[in-house]
């Protein structure tokens, strides 16, 4: 360990020793995933609609607890054609639920990316946890005042009276959901670019529609030189690989997630393209294999 990890005291300084960015050059966009840090919501809401025991022993088998499931924390910066742009922002503030959540600006800062380098910003939805960075005190004032905010007119129709009926979202969580998008359209309104169903943000650079997880959610596919990467969002989890029927709380639409989200793994299967998703453990990098009925994930090996 270099000196320049230790800190005056002699401990090392925690946020050095976990890695929190990764860089994927996917053809000549480059492509940096970086870390929020892990959520912690009831383990029960990963499979609402499953057998408790049948949860249970997934959770035995993946060594994870029965009480609260870590949800890795992920977003993207994409620089494309000149263009810099911010896929989703992370949780934002640290909210004394998600203490291990909360430092997408920090850790955005110590890679090197400058706010107001950023031209453009898309987001898969508008959860609290993807749009809660753009609310940090301060983080406005830093951006371009042409900075683009690309979003689905499904998503912000949706946001402005939100329907949470078909949710298994605890009350607490539906309301903080609530109050950080009517705060996001009320501050960002004026830079919003929507659109209907897809939208070119830069070379190579294409946002879609999906629906499910919420009406407007949407996924972000890069390509270029004949390689191909897709950050899913929110519609691919850990546990969709062995159990896609299984319904997550978060969702709007939960029939039509389960059929966005093998829609989207049989594609990637079909063309091997690399997968990034929010919530899949950090890098989140790796491929869609398939297996038998199913499908199986491939992380890919860190390249140092």
């Amino acid at each position: 360990m270099s000196l320049d990890n230790i800190s005056h005291v002699g401990r090392p300084v925690p946020d050095e020793l976990v890695p929190s960015r990764y860089a994927v050059p996917v053809g000549e966009i480059d492509v940096l995933v970086i870390s929020d840090g892990v959520l912690t919501p009831p383990a029960e809401s990963m499979a609402t609609n499953a057998d408790p025991a049948i949860r249970a022993a997934w959770l035995d088998d993946m060594f994870l607890s029965q009480d609260a499931f870590d949800w890795a924390l992920n977003a993207v910066v994409v620089r494309s054609g000149g263009q810099t742009i911010l896929i989703d922002s992370g949780l934002g503030e640290e909210y004394p639920d998600f203490p291990r959540a909360g430092q997408f600006v920090h850790r955005l800062e110590t890679a090197g990316v400058d706010l107001a380098s950023v031209t453009d910003v898309v987001l898969t939805h508008m959860h609290f946890d993807h749009v809660g960075g753009l609310l940090v005190e301060g983080v406005k004032d830093r951006l371009r005042p042409d900075l683009g905010v690309h979003v689905s007119a499904a998503e912000t129709k949706f946001w402005e009276s939100p329907d949470f009926s078909r949710t298994a979202m605890p009350p607490a969580l539906a309301d903080l959901a609530r109050r950080a998008s009517l705060q996001f359209l009320d501050e960002y309104r004026s830079h919003l670019r929507t659109f209907e169903e897809e939208s070119e943000v830069a070379p190579g650079v294409v946002v879609t529609r999906t629906g499910g997880h919420t009406p407007g959610h949407s996924v972000v596919r890069m390509k270029s030189g004949g390689n191909r990467l897709m950050f899913a969002g929110d519609a691919l989890f850990p546990v969709s690989f062995d159990h896609p029927e299984w319904h997550n709380g978060f969702e709007h639409d939960p029939e039509e997630a389960t059929r966005v989200r093998l829609r989207l793994m049989r594609e990637l299967a079909d063309t091997g393209s690399l997968l990034v998703s929010t919530h899949m453990p950090f890098p989140s990098v790796g491929h869609v294999a398939a297996a038998g009925n199913l499908f199986r994930w491939v992380p890919a090996w860190w390249d140092y």
